[in-house]
């Protein structure tokens, strides 16, 4: 291993600073519970990581503008026990939980989750399909990023060098709108997935579904958002002729690989089986979710 040099900020200019002025490989250590297992089996071997806990705002879970703003070093645990949170994003929950034991989640974090841009991240499909916004700090200053734009490739994202995510930010749910996410494992517990759903749909009075985002994990190279998933719902009332043409999109957009988790021939069937129970999921939370 290369000898590593270990920083701790107290501010997000230091750390922009750090990380844009590396020579060699940089990592971000939010909650570690991916980069540190990285380095221990030598995957990565960084000259520099940059420790963000220390960093004033970063552990923090804000509302804002009816949402909430979810700071980048914030445990995915404290978003577990958050009321609020969880009454406002139950889909963006469902994902959360699943990252991990208990213990990992006691330190592991969704920006964290996000920028290690794995294709079966379980909390970045939900993230998405709430149309989650990731506020992003580097040596040009601040931006605001689709979350579904960061992930470009397996361990690759769309950050620029010294850029770093400050927060990321879940909107204010729409009225009669719920949103579900669920994947499938070998394992009930502490696997990673082999296909994921998520859904978040609104309905109007009568419980015709009028928007709807889709998101497939684990199918792709990246995260699929799925338009033609969402089309073959939207004007519906999640009936089963709208269930089916549900569940075909959601395996026509699959592009999977055959590894020793899954076939794509399974990858492909079992997205569709998916859409279809999570979308009911969703449509029972919209009908419940004030």
């Amino acid at each position: 291993m290369t000898d590593l040099r270990y920083e701790a900020p107290a501010t997000l200019e230091a750390a922009v600073a750090l990380l844009g002025g590396a020579g060699g490989v940089a990592r971000v250590l939010a909650g570690g519970t991916d980069v540190i297992v990285q380095m221990e089996t030598e995957l990565v071997e960084p000259e520099l990581v940059v420790d963000i806990k220390k960093i004033p705002g970063l552990r923090a879970i804000a509302p804002e503008n009816g949402g909430f703003r979810v700071g980048a070093a914030t445990p995915a645990m404290e978003m577990v026990e958050h009321a609020g949170l969880c009454r406002a994003w139950p889909g963006v929950i469902d994902g959360v939980k699943l990252i991990g034991s208990i213990q990992v989640k006691g330190r592991a974090t969704i920006a964290g989750n996000l920028c290690n841009a794995s294709p079966a991240a379980d909390s970045v499909p939900p993230l998405a399909a709430a149309g989650a916004v990731a506020r992003v700090v580097g040596p040009a200053g601040r931006r605001e990023v689709e979350v579904a734009k960061i992930p470009v490739s397996p361990g690759k994202t769309s950050l620029a060098k010294g850029e770093i995510i400050e927060s990321i930010f879940l909107p204010a749910r729409a009225k009669n709108s719920g949103d579900a996410y669920e994947r499938f494992t070998p394992r009930t517990e502490m696997d990673i997935a082999v296909v994921g759903v998520a859904i978040n749909l609104t309905i109007d009075g009568s419980g015709v579904c009028v928007a709807a985002r889709v998101v497939l994990g684990a199918v792709a190279p990246t995260i699929v958002v799925s338009e033609e998933c969402a089309k073959a719902i939207v004007g519906t009332r999640l009936d089963e002729a709208a269930l089916e043409k549900l569940a075909a999109a959601a395996s026509a957009a699959c592009r999977p690989i055959d590894d020793k988790r899954g076939t794509i021939e399974f990858r492909v069937k079992v997205a569709g089986v998916l859409a279809r129970r999570v979308a009911l999921k969703a449509l029972e939370r919209a009908r419940h979710i004030v």
